[in-house]
């Protein structure tokens, strides 16, 4: 999760969150080289009197400022929509997942199992634990088998939500009457936080999302002691 004075993003807990990571370094050093650039070109200009009357109207030039624009814009444009048929490729999925934004709380049920689902509510200052983090724990958990393709259907009944675990690289929104669909896949055991980051009324900033990764076994023990 963050911490404080966290100057970038987090770290990645899915093969999503990495590709994600690494198309933000390629666009911010494509960015970072282009401002370098153009700080020259204006430092050049404003410290030199002398003018070179070839470049004024040279036509290689002008094809040049012309042609490398388009360039780096393809450069940023294909890792990005890779990236975006990623996130949109379902394969096979082991679990599924159904969250319902509300006005202010999450609810979810596991589809593949019968009568498994529960209410997450944020867990009060007076009722936190040791080691528990205002504000982002809940009082149910929802817990997901590492290493496994999930697929998480996502709505709303009241007004907009949505549904955001940065570590995951997973943000979509709970719109009413309309199901919108995501998966991820967990690289490793741990406990990840997200929050709703849809304006969505009054307490809006009191709907946390605890999101506990298990390894399978762990996950099979837990499913079935919600069961009995």
């Amino acid at each position: 999760m963050a911490y404080p004075q966290q100057m970038g993003l987090q770290d990645a807990a899915s093969p999503i969150m990495e590709e994600l990571l690494h198309f933000h370094d390629h666009a911010l050093m494509i960015v970072f080289l282009i401002s370098t650039l153009v700080l020259y070109i204006i430092t050049l200009m404003m410290s030199t009197t002398l003018t070179h009357t070839n470049t004024m109207n040279a036509q290689e030039v002008e094809a040049i400022w012309t042609v490398m624009p388009a360039v780096i814009l393809i450069l940023i444009a294909l890792p990005s929509l890779r990236i975006l048929y990623l996130m949109d490729e379902i394969n096979n999925p082991h679990l599924t997942i159904k969250a319902m934004g509300h006005q202010w709380y999450w609810s979810y049920e596991y589809t593949d199992y019968q009568d498994l689902s529960f209410d997450a509510y944020m867990t009060p200052t007076s009722d936190l634990k040791q080691g528990h983090l205002r504000l982002l724990e809940v009082d149910n958990r929802t817990v997901v088998p590492m290493e496994s393709p999930i697929r998480l259907l996502i709505s709303a009944e009241d007004v907009l939500h949505s549904w955001a675990v940065p570590t995951m690289g997973i943000k979509t929104d709970a719109i009413p009457g309309r199901l919108n669909q995501t998966t991820f896949i967990a690289s490793y055991p741990g406990l990840f936080y997200g929050q709703c980051s849809e304006i969505c009324g009054s307490n809006h900033s009191f709907m946390p999302i605890a999101l506990e990764i298990v390894p399978l076994q762990y996950f099979e023990t837990w499913a079935t002691k919600l069961l009995t």
